[in-house]
């Protein structure tokens, strides 16, 4: 079951694509962090190219956006300079984060891959406490953009 609203984020560094480490919550900023299954894919790019378009609508809110995949941060950030993608993105590779808050496919729906993460999304306000959560039913899906903005806007 992943992580509910009301719940407190778990606080896990994970390593970002300059070689960071980078904390998913327990930050004295409001995060967004967006859960995507693998890059270089068509629905994975246009959810994060979405946000990278958008990204005003976040600055405005005082709030920093936090891209996680399972994938390596080698690869994370050629597509990261591939896409131009203006903000972090976190590598995941040992499941940890997708695991603590429950977006862990154990067989992804395709090429029965093990182990990547749900589409998901999470707003954590400045105090550590989930304030949006959303797992996408499939893949495919996009979380609704404009939820996470009135949940931020409401912050």
């Amino acid at each position: 079951m992943s992580i509910q609203v009301g719940e407190k984020a778990p606080v896990i560094s994970l390593y970002d694509t300059d070689k960071n480490q980078v904390s998913l919550g327990g930050t004295d900023k409001n995060t967004v962090i967006l859960f995507f299954p693998l890059a270089f894919t068509g629905v994975c790019t246009a959810e994060l190219c979405n946000i990278r378009d958008n990204i005003g609508l976040y600055n405005n809110t005082n709030a920093q956006v936090l891209g996680v995949s399972v994938d390596s941060l080698f690869v994370l950030g050629k597509f990261k300079g591939e896409q131009n993608l203006n903000f972090p993105l976190l590598s995941d590779f040992n499941k940890v984060a997708a695991k603590a808050y429950g977006v862990l496919y154990e067989t992804f729906p395709a090429f029965e891959m093990q182990g990547v993460s749900k589409r998901a999304a999470f707003v954590v306000d400045n105090s550590g406490v989930v304030r949006y959560a959303e797992v996408c039913p499939t893949p495919g899906d996009l979380p609704n953009f404009t939820a996470i903005q009135e949940c931020l806007a409401s912050l």
